[in-house]
């Protein structure tokens, strides 16, 4: 067997863009370089680590100049957590190369005439704005760059926080979180400091073994908080000290659950949180609606930002009080409930089961009667028969995941004639490939992008199309 090629160090190269994956952007004789945790303007030496047909991928070995537009990030996990990578990025950045990101792949996968996009709109908080975070345990923390070069040697120890990109039983400790309020690092710094000192067993994510799995904090703009723990097996003596210890330390939990989770993977949409003290939800208020969000719920994590999504795809809609509306993705119906009022009638399509009972409740307390939720597939529910029984859609809403739809999806919505589709995407490459499916019969009226998760690359988007004339 030969041996395996060196890879090339290349040296002084220049930062020249950000791509949609939020990875820093180089050309090197012809070839793009995709490298993460840079900005344009830094200029380092690169060890290239993976070389493909039309691209590199690259490390950094060593910096040469600094962009002036590099800013100190705040949070000290910076560049070894996964979760905030554009922290060096002024958030004035941050926005233009989300702008950017739409754009590019609206005209380079979508390949449609488009309008002018509107400015991007930002988030008023660009910290403290998620309502919720999960958190890993494990038994083996990761160790940094500068620990391991120390050459110091470190005990075993555990980890509360969250996993190293790429590696799923890595876990990096987490001592302090910028996205989420009060009490939400207080409640996970003293999870793990009795964890440790009443000897309780962090989750060996390989061998499937130990004591503590997930720690689960949500919170509503009220201040109601929620607290998840998810146990691998039961001990009654050890849970129970533990839920106790929470309710007594931090009266402001409204709402103490926890879950017997000895399945292979973190999921869980097939487990049953049991209620240890509280209220089983908290309701999040937003225009009037109230809306009921359990331990399992899907509900946007921006809260602010979430309201000003809705009222795009509203606007976006252009509802008279007349029309039929699809709501597809529906979720727990929030963003069917937030238009119902400017609607005939509402159908909404989910394939969570749980969700869609989320969805019914919250029309229920909030006396929204114009509205069907249905739970399945995408692709099986909605059909030519379905939109025969429930009427013919004027408008339909889609907000899927990030993946986009289905191909059979977009074929039975273009099927299905419907005036305007607002098209809500998390994904804006997936969202410009489903456009260009739907380009023969629609086309692109507005595009606004909207800013939910400041200090990462992601950027949501909403898209009007309306159906041509012939």
């Amino acid at each position: 067997m030969g041996r395996k090629k060196e890879l090339p160090l290349l040296e002084n190269v220049r930062i020249t863009d950000i791509g949609s994956e939020g990875n820093a952007v180089a050309r090197v004789e012809n070839l793009v370089v995709f490298i993460p945790m840079l900005i344009p303007g830094d200029v380092v030496d690169l060890k290239v680590i993976r070389k493909r047909r039309k691209f590199l991928e690259g490390r950094v070995v060593r910096f040469k100049e600094y962009s002036p537009d590099r800013i100190e990030a705040r949070c000290s996990h910076f560049g070894v957590c996964g979760g905030c990578k554009w922290q060096h990025l002024s958030y004035e950045m941050q926005l233009k190369y989300k702008q950017k990101q739409v754009k590019d792949n609206l005209t380079r996968i979508g390949k449609v005439e488009l309008p002018v996009i509107n400015p991007i709109i930002g988030s008023k908080e660009v910290f403290h704005y998620r309502n919720k975070l999960e958190y890993t345990f494990s038994d083996k923390r990761w160790l940094t760059k500068e620990e391991v070069e120390s050459d110091a040697e470190f005990q075993k120890e555990g980890a509360l926080g969250f996993h190293i990109p790429g590696l799923f039983d890595k876990v990096l400790d987490i001592e302090e979180c910028h996205l989420q309020p009060e009490p939400s690092n207080s409640i996970k710094n003293a999870v793990r400091e009795y964890a440790l000192k009443h000897g309780l067993d962090f989750f060996d994510l390989r061998e499937q073994k130990g004591f503590l799995r997930n720690l689960i904090i949500r919170n509503s703009l009220e201040g109601k908080v929620m607290v998840i723990v998810v146990f691998f097996h039961e001990d009654e003596g050890k849970r129970e000290g533990l839920l106790n210890f929470l309710a007594y330390e931090f009266p402001q939990i409204t709402s103490l659950q926890y879950v017997l989770n000895s399945k292979k993977n973190d999921s869980l949409n097939d487990q049953e949180p049991i209620l240890f003290k509280g209220d089983k939800h908290l309701v999040e208020h937003m225009e009037g609606l109230k809306f009921r969000i359990g331990p399992k719920s899907f509900y946007q994590t921006n809260t602010h930002q979430a309201l000003l999504l809705y009222k795009v795809a509203l606007g976006f809609a252009g509802l008279t009080g007349k029309e039929i509306v699809y709501d597809l993705y529906t979720g727990t119906g929030t963003i069917a409930n937030f238009v119902a009022g400017s609607a005939s009638k509402v159908i909404g399509i989910e394939y969570v089961d749980e969700a869609v009972k989320d969805a019914v409740i919250n029309s229920q307390i909030n006396s929204v009667k114009n509205t069907l939720f249905f739970s399945g597939d995408m692709k099986d529910v909605l059909s030519e028969q379905f939109i025969i029984a429930n009427g013919k859609p004027d408008v339909i809403i889609t907000d899927p995941p990030r993946g986009g739809m289905h191909e059979d999806v977009v074929k039975i919505i273009s099927k299905a004639g419907a005036d305007r589709i607002v098209y809500v995407s998390c994904n804006p490459s997936t969202q410009a490939r489903d456009i260009l499916l739907l380009s023969e019969e629609y086309y692109v009226v507005s595009v606004q992008p909207v800013d939910m998760f400041p200090h990462t690359h992601h950027v949501e988007n909403v898209v009007l199309l309306k159906r041509k004339l012939f």
